[in-house]
């Protein structure tokens, strides 16, 4: 009877050791350890929705609204009598009527003519003619539209060569429309250009805007830039993983690392691609499109 009672003491003391050993191993299979998920890219609606609506008009940001974007990108000019002016192309020809109402004005440049004369344009048939009728917005007008509609600004400064000044005129605007209070700078702006040296001047002149450089710098420079820029944006098909890395290392004007906003993506495919390089927004004409993959 000793014998058995010491055997099975036995038994029950091997089985508790072995679970001992065995139980922490099979608890750290079943609990992988935590990860920290990376915030996915913001869609950007590049000129608003222009896939669905003229771009760069005030349909244009409706439907991106519609569409539940909330980052908005434009382009800023000024008309001849100094009226800033959201168009893309440094003339009138491509989206608005301008040929048939001043015909005899070519090359139909934008500096060429008045906030008037800009405002007769419609700026909505050559898309669809759903959309006859609508207009070039000026920068006042499509700040109200962007007050009302909550939504945020990606403002790219358009060829600021051929409009000298312009870089506080638009600081001037933003601040009428309260536009430069802590809380917009602080995540409700951007501005943005090809031109280096008109994204140091707003930055010179208002240290407190988020800035980015349109284009795809030398690593070797990025710490230049970096002195008056917070993003690095370039277009889509210069990017590699190891290129966002390279800017993301860096810190910004604001001492936050560098972020990497990329132009223009328009299918879902390239979009999760891009999503999977680390990249912080994505500029689409169909942010929808980008969105859906992004979320699924």
């Amino acid at each position: 009877m000793f014998l058995r009672r010491a055997t099975v003491a036995a038994g029950t003391l091997l089985s508790t050791v072995l679970l001992l050993f065995i139980a922490p191993a099979q608890a750290a299979q079943a609990a992988p350890a935590p990860t920290v998920a990376a915030a996915p890219p913001v869609p950007v609606a590049h000129r608003g929705a222009s896939a669905y609506a003229p771009e760069n008009t005030l349909a244009a940001v409706d439907k991106a609204h519609e569409l539940h974007i909330t980052w908005v990108e434009n382009d800023v000019q000024r008309s001849r009598d100094g009226e800033l002016v959201v168009v893309h192309d440094p003339t009138l020809s491509r989206t608005t009527d301008v040929e048939q109402v001043f015909p005899d004005r070519a090359p139909w440049n934008v500096a060429d003519f008045t906030a008037a004369e800009i405002a007769q344009l419609d700026a909505g048939s050559w898309f669809d003619a759903q959309f006859a009728g609508e207009r070039v917005p000026t920068l006042r007008q499509y700040l109200q539209k962007l007050t009302s509609t909550g939504q945020n600004l990606l403002l790219e400064i358009k060829r600021p060569d051929l409009y000298p000044g312009i870089e506080s005129e638009i600081l001037a605007e933003l601040d009428r429309q309260g536009w430069l209070d802590q809380r917009h700078l602080r995540d409700k702006l951007v501005i943005q250009s090809f031109d280096a040296a008109s994204v140091a001047r707003i930055h010179e002149l208002n240290p407190e805007v988020k800035t980015g450089f349109l284009g795809t710098p030398a690593v070797s420079d990025l710490s230049d830039y970096a002195t008056y820029c917070d993003q690095v944006n370039p277009r889509y098909t210069d990017l590699t993983a190891e290129y966002v890395q390279a800017v993301q290392a860096v810190r910004g004007a604001h001492g936050r690392p560098l972020e990497v906003f990329t132009w223009t993506v328009d299918d879902a495919s390239t979009a999760t691609r891009l999503a999977d390089m680390g990249v912080n927004g994505i500029i689409s004409n169909a942010p929808d499109v980008v969105a859906g993959a992004l979320s699924g």
